[in-house]
Formats: structure tokens, sequence, C-alpha cells
């Protein structure tokens, strides 16, 4: 039914960063990455930056009540990891961060973090990367991502075009991963160690997925992150936790958006009753759980449970109008409503007892 899919498609665009937001994120990230690399003091240990997170791989969507966007920007620099402890390094950072951003950041267990008042950075300081191709392509694949939003934000271009400027530099970087990127040392205040993580593997596992799943798979994200923000307690799992989760749990091969939300819904409910290990892609000993506790993970389960009855509900409701008001429901007043009132039926949902592994459906986007 044409008119689902549409809705949702102008749902996954209610939900995205708006163009005045991606202008706040960029403006606020150039003005530390240009200051980074200009900075006497860290010119002689700044190798380069490259951004991360959600902004970086597609799945980022808007704030809501008030809050500000955020962007992640890693700091390649050349220091030891062996001669130089985790707090010395984020210590080396201090008088620049005294200099241009007093009294807006605090320092984190394994990041910086600056509030400014239009946007929020997260400033994640590596020690040296001697792989040089590794290297160079952070430095050369970032630059030309930069230089295509450049373009897209200095184009006078409708909310609809430039809602698919990130699609189309997400398909570029397709054709443009890192090969079996090593992971990479950040500094870990409170464990007093030099910690690995692998941001451009899990750029690199994201773009794969997403060619899996048809190009759904980040838009599944985006709405069960969405979904999320509809339910701030419990906290966690959030951001990225939550997203490589749903990584975890969404089947290859989903014909559309509707269809991956149930399925993942359905399979946490099936096979996740309990908190799970979930092992970091391109550093298997992290666990992206590790800090979600069993009393949390409770919690989200329930919801989770509540969440696959209406979903699956509203997938195979028969009635448009019906099934959009579901939809609505689950996702909140940014999923557009029905022009056409639903049409009242007794007993037209029976509460399935096990979720459905193959689900085939034209009828939804």
């Amino acid at each position: 039914m044409t008119e689902v899919k549409s809705h949702f498609s102008d749902f996954l665009k209610n939900i995205r960063l708006s163009k005045n937001q991606v202008q706040d994120l960029a403006k606020g990230h150039k003005t530390l990455r240009k200051r980074l690399l200009e900075d006497e003091d860290l010119s002689n240990i700044v190798q380069t930056t490259f951004l991360q997170g959600s902004y970086k791989r597609n799945t980022a969507v808007k704030p809501k009540n008030g809050n500000r966007s955020d962007v992640d920007i890693v700091v390649v620099t050349n220091i030891d990891h062996k001669k130089i402890t985790p707090q010395e390094a984020l210590d080396m950072f201090v008088p620049f961060l005294d200099k241009h951003y007093e009294g807006k950041y605090e320092i984190h267990s394994r990041s910086i973090g600056i509030e400014l008042s239009y946007v929020d950075l997260d400033l994640v300081i590596t020690s040296e990367i001697k792989n040089e191709q590794i290297l160079n392509f952070m430095k050369i694949e970032d630059n030309i991502i930069e230089s295509r939003l450049q373009e897209s934000l200095d184009s006078d271009v409708d909310f609809y075009s430039y809602s698919k400027v990130f699609d189309n530099i997400f398909n570029f970087s397709n054709s443009n991963k890192a090969k079996d990127p090593d992971p990479i040392l950040i500094p870990d205040r409170d464990k007093e160690s030099w910690e690995q993580t692998n941001p451009l593997a899990q750029i690199n596992w994201t773009i794969d997925k997403n060619s899996n799943c048809n190009s759904h798979y980040i838009n599944v994200v985006k709405a069960i992150k969405w979904w999320k923000k509809q339910h701030p307690e419990p906290k966690y799992p959030k951001g990225y936790p939550l997203e490589h989760f749903v990584g975890e749990v969404c089947p290859d091969g989903i014909t559309s958006v509707a269809e991956g939300i149930v399925e993942v819904f359905e399979k946490i409910v099936q096979d996740y009753p309990t908190k799970p290990v979930c092992e970091d892609h391109g550093v298997r000993t992290h666990d992206v759980f590790e800090r979600i506790s069993d009393e949390e993970y409770a919690e989200f389960y329930e919801l989770v449970e509540d969440a696959a009855k209406l979903a699956r509900k509203a997938l195979d409701e028969t009635n448009n109008s019906q099934s959009v008001t579901d939809w609505g429901e689950l996702f909140g007043n940014e999923f557009p409503k029905s022009t056409i009132p639903p049409t009242v039926t007794k007993d037209k949902f029976t509460e399935r007892n096990s979720p459905t592994h193959q689900i085939g459906s034209a009828r939804f986007g």
C-alpha cells in the first residue's frame, strides 16, 4: 500500500538531522580540527583528524527535548603509548582546551567532551598509527567526504534533496573502505591503560550490512534509535551500543524498513531475554554492552516486548489507516498521521506466540 510506504519515507525524513543542525555540526568540528592542526604546541604531535560515530556512519537522528546534536572527532597523534600514560596524553591537550574552550570542556574516561551553545563535540585521542596506508586513507577519505558535504551545504537545495546528501556520501564510502584496518589505541584514564578501538572497522561493517539489507539497514537503525528516544528510561542501551545490537539481530535480505524493525524486535524477544555479550567490530575482546547493567537491560527488554507486539500488529494490519495509526503509536508524532480515520473491527489482532523470520510484504517502506 503506497500510502504507508510514503508515511515511512516522510517519517525517516522527519527524524533526520536538519540542514541547520548539520551546518552547526560542520561549523563545530571544522573549527576544532583547524585549531588542533594550527596549534603551536600540538602541531608536533597531531598527525591528522577524522570523523567517527553515527554522523559518519549515517545513522544519526535529530536530538529531542532541546538537546544539541553531537559529533565525534578522532585526533591521531604520534604519542608513544609505551612511554606516555593515558593521563599524561590527555593532559597534553589541557592548555589547548583552556585557550579555546575554557569552562566548556570536561575530561571523561576515554574522551574529552566540549559543550558549545549549538553543538556537542566529543574528542578522542589516539596513540601513533604506524600503518601509513591507513593513516593516508584517513586523511584522503575524510577530506573528500567533507568537501562533498560542504558543497551540499553551500548549495540552495530543498529539504528533500538535502536529506539525500548523507545517503550519497555513504554510497561513496562503500567504494572507498579501508582494507582490513588495524585497531587503534585510545587512552582510558579510569583503567590507566591504552585500550583498543576500531572506528574504521565499524564503518566498514555498517557499509557491508547496509548493502546486505538492500540499503534498508541504516534506516532501521534510525527508526529504532528514534523509538528509544520515546522511552528515556532506562537510559541504556542507546547510541552506538543500541546500534550495534540492532545490527547483530537484523537479518540480511530485508525488503523494507518496516520488516527490519519487526524482525529486530522479535529476534531480541526470542533470543535475548538476558543481557548478551556484544563483541565490537574489529576488536572482538571489547563488549559493547559492558557498561550496561543487568537491571537496565531487563527494563529495556520489557520495552522491546511491547514494541514487538505493536510493530507486528502494524505490519500485519490490512487496513492502511489503522496501520499508520499503529506505527504512529510506536514512533510518536514524527510518524505522519493518516488522513483517513481507521476502521474499527473486532478481534482483528491475535497475539503471536513466536516471531516469523520470513516476512514478505511490499506494502511498507
